[in-house]
Order: structure tokens, then C-alpha cells, then sequence
């Protein structure tokens, strides 16, 4: 791209998904205090994240990306963000055993608090107020007062940002994510599971892995680094002020990051080519993703890759696809072969959540579970006629034991979803709805190995 970027040219481009604010001095005052704020995350911690990156993008690393559809102001609690931080942990051991590659954690939270909207208002009872766009820009409740954009969110949400990552560094260093205590989790839920017997095998390799480690001496006693994981943060760099605000310059290197998460991405509804989120993003050093739906077209596609990636750098850039499960199969081989043909170097991960919620009878809406799984397996089917490696998963997921989603081992009904249906947005993968989607995922990623590993045998005995 030959227009020069700066910290602020996305300000001359067209913009989706704004809030009207009605003050905009305050605006400014709040831009003013956040640019004096400490960063979130540091720029090495982000370069660290796209070298692992990198990994996925050749084949050598899975990428686990999840957690919360939109963050809470009044749900902020340590035991959540532990309920999440223990799921993960959880997802990526059974995920490690299926892919027998290392998993990048990268969690939606500490920053996921803005959401893209259908519709700019919403009309109830014949009363039309503004719609909801997230803690960090107007309250949940359908009054006039809670609707109005309010910029001084964005600083309660950088301080529970704050919060959040702190306790989230003493969980991932202070012993919590020891390997041993997160394979007792698991057996734990393999034995309370209704369909635990399916997963009962993978579980007893795991055990007999560890224990077979403890005989040669690799403990978390003598290896400390069985005692610690690393865990990165993202959301969707939707409110471009605050973006701006978190930017700094990095003094070892000179390049700009966001230092508000170790990832950002683009959703679906603001990746205009010549819109003012690609105008942003294309400008920090962040590793970035972008949400890729059934309508882009292939020229497209290559022409956002070549804006957010022109140094084609392994690492950079991460193609979310949300499209449903037959447009999967449709639409994403040419896809495939548009960016591999001409050698972009991206990373391809499934979120098979957003194109596959629906309404349910009672007026909640939810998303299948087996819907979810089928959308997973159509993206893998894909990569394997392609000849690509599928680099990882996206979930809208939670640690709490909610009933938003239908199906699963429980067997949630759409009768249930009153019960605790708990979420700000979009309907959520409970914990266990969660850690069984990575045990049928490890049995994929374990099947496309045996499928590899004998097609080999046929073509060196051939």
C-alpha cells in the first residue's frame, strides 16, 4: 500500500461499527488519559507470540484461540477468569496428545468488550433505543440512559484489562498450570462425563505419558517449565480510539504495537479494504487476524493479505474462517488455492461458531453443538484435499457452567436455555461443552495423522 500510514490516517477513512458519543471533548480527554497509561502487554511479549506463531503457519504448532463473547463489567470475578484460564489449559493438553505439536493459547479476554452490531438500534415494545455494543461503550440494560455511549467505559475497561491480565501472569506462572494438576482436571471430567467412556482412552494415554515422564525423571520438581505455560490475549480491535490510545512505540525496535493485546483482529462486518480498521491495523507490528466470511472473493482476499501482510512475514497474519459448515466446503478450497497458488504465507484457523447460531423456539439464541463439530470437521476435510494444514480452532467459550449452547454430553435441550443463560451477546460453549469439543478434536487431528503417516508408507514402499 503506497499511502503513508500514521497513527492517526484511519481517522480520513470510512468507519463501521462506531458509537455515536455525544460529548466528543470528553472523547478526547479520555484518548488523552489512556495515551498516559502503562501498556497491557509489552512488544516483546507480542513478537514472542508471532515467532510461535510463525510455528503454526509451517505445520509445527496449533493455534487454541477462546474465551468469552464479550467481556462483562458486572461478571468480573477471579474465580471466572480462573474457571477460563483452567478450561484452556484443559483444551490445549488434549489438543497437544491429538496434534503432538506444541498448542499457542491465545484467549479472548482482558480486552474483549466491544461488539459489532446487525443493527445500529433496536426497537422493544415499540421503544427504539441504541444497541448494545459492549461494556466498554454502553450499559446491557434497554434504557435511554444505559444506551448512550459513554467514553469513560473505556477506562474501567482497561482497568479490569489490567486486573485480569495480572492474575492471569500468577495463574500461568505460580504453579496452576502445572501439567500434572491440569491432567487431574481432565480425568476428572472424563469420569463425570456421559460420554466420558469415549474419551477414556486418550485420558489413559495421557496418564501413562506423564507417569512414564515421572519414571525418567521429568517432573514439574525438575523441570520447571512443567510448572508454567504461556498464555497471550486478543480481541477484535473494534473501537479504534481506545486502539489508538494503547499504541506505543517500541524502544528496542521503533515499530508501533498495540499494546492493548498480544493479538488483534478484524471481524467480518469491518474489514473494508479501504476502511478505517484495515487502515489501523495494517500500521502495528501485533500479529493480526482477520474474520473471513462466504462472501469474499478470492482477488479480495489476496489484496487484504498483501495490506496487513506486505512483508508476507510467517506469523503475521491468521485467516479466521466463520462460514458454516457447507460454505466451508464450498467456498474455502478456492480460497485455499488463491493464497497458496500465489504464496501468501498465512495461518488458517476455523471459528465455527458465528455462522451457526440460531434462534430457538422459546426465543434464546443458541448454537448446536454437533453443528459446531460439523463446521470443524468440513474445514479439516478441506485442508486435507488441499493438501493445507489446518493451524487451528476459535471458540466463544466460558469456564461457567451455562446453558446457551444445545447439545453435547449433557444433552443441553432448548427448554434449558433459560436456566443459566448468562451471556452479554452470543451463546457460549460451557466448560464441558468446551473440553469435549478438544477430545473429539484430538480424535480428528489424531485420525489425519494415521492418515499421513500411512500414505507415506504407500508412497516409500511403492
Amino acid at each position: 500500500m503506497s499511502n503513508p500510514w500514521s497513527l492517526t490516517s484511519w481517522r480520513d477513512k470510512p468507519i463501521c461499527q462506531v458509537p455515536a458519543y455525544p460529548d466528543p471533548e470528553k472523547v478526547a480527554a479520555v484518548e488523552k488519559d489512556l495515551r498516559r497509561y502503562p501498556p497491557l502487554v509489552f512488544a516483546g511479549e507480542a513478537r514472542r507470540l508471532k515467532k510461535e506463531l510463525a510455528e503454526v503457519a509451517e505445520g509445527q504448532a496449533f493455534l487454541l484461540q477462546g474465551g468469552d463473547c464479550a467481556e462483562s463489567f458486572a461478571e468480573f470475578h477471579p474465580d471466572n477468569i480462573r474457571d477460563m484460564f483452567r478450561v484452556l489449559l484443559q483444551m490445549a493438553v488434549v489438543l497437544t496428545f491429538g496434534a503432538t505439536v506444541p498448542v499457542v493459547k491465545a484467549g479472548r479476554f482482558a480486552g474483549q468488550f466491544a461488539k459489532p452490531r446487525s443493527a445500529d438500534t433496536e426497537t422493544i415494545d415499540g421503544v427504539t433505543l441504541p444497541s448494545y455494543r459492549g461494556d466498554m461503550i454502553n450499559g446491557m440494560e434497554f434504557t435511554e440512559e444505559a444506551r448512550v455511549p459513554d467514553p469513560s467505559r473505556m477506562i474501567q475497561a482497561y482497568n479490569q484489562s489490567a486486573a485480569t491480565l495480572n492474575l492471569l501472569r500468577a495463574f500461568a506462572q505460580g504453579g496452576y498450570a502445572d501439567l500434572n494438576q491440569v491432567n487431574q482436571w481432565t480425568l476428572g471430567f472424563v469420569s463425570d462425563s456421559p460420554q466420558g467412556h469415549r474419551y477414556q482412552d486418550l485420558a489413559d494415554q495421557l496418564t501413562e505419558s506423564l507417569a512414564f515422564m515421572a519414571a525418567c525423571g521429568v517432573t514439574s520438581d525438575s523441570i520447571p517449565q512443567l510448572r508454567y505455560t504461556s498464555l497471550y490475549t486478543s480481541h477484535e480491535a473494534l473501537l479504534l480510539p481506545y486502539e489508538e490510545a494503547m499504541t506505543r512505540v517500541d524502544s528496542t525496535s521503533g515499530d508501533r504495537y498495540d499494546t492493548s493485546a498480544h493479538m488483534l483482529w478484524i471481524g467480518e462486518r469491518t474489514r473494508q479494504l479501504d476502511g478505517a480498521h484495515v487502515e489501523f491495523l495494517r500500521g502495528v507490528a501485533n500479529p493480526l487476524g482477520v474474520k473471513i466470511g462466504p462472501t469474499i472473493k478470492a482477488d479480495e482476499l489476496l489484496r487484504l493479505i498483501d495490506i496487513l501482510s506486505p512483508a508476507n512475514e510467517p506469523g503475521r497474519l491468521t485467516l479466521i474462517v466463520r462460514m458454516g459448515p457447507d460454505k466451508v466446503r464450498q467456498v474455502l478450497p478456492g480460497l485455499i488455492r488463491a493464497v497458496r497458488n500465489n504464496g501468501r504465507n498465512v495461518i488458517w484457523v476455523s471459528d465455527p461458531m458465528h455462522s451457526n447460531t440460531v434462534a430457538s423456539a422459546n426465543g434464546y439464541k443458541t448454537r448446536h453443538f454437533d453443528q459446531i463439530l460439523e463446521e470443524v470437521r468440513a474445514f479439516f476435510d478441506v485442508h486435507e484435499e488441499e493438501g493445507t494444514y489446518p493451524g487451528g480452532v476459535h471458540f466463544e467459550m466460558t469456564g461457567q457452567d451455562v446453558t446457551e449452547c444445545v447439545g453435547g454430553a449433557q444433552a443441553i435441550t432448548e427448554a434449558r436455555l433459560s436456566d443459566r443463560y448468562d451471556t452479554h451477546c452470543d451463546p457460549r460453549l460451557n466448560a464441558s461443552q468446551a473440553l469435549e469439543l478438544a477430545f473429539l478434536l484430538a480424535e480428528i487431528l489424531k485420525e489425519g495423522r494415521t492418515r499421513d503417516r500411512n500414505r507415506r508408507r504407500a508412497i516409500a514402499s511403492s
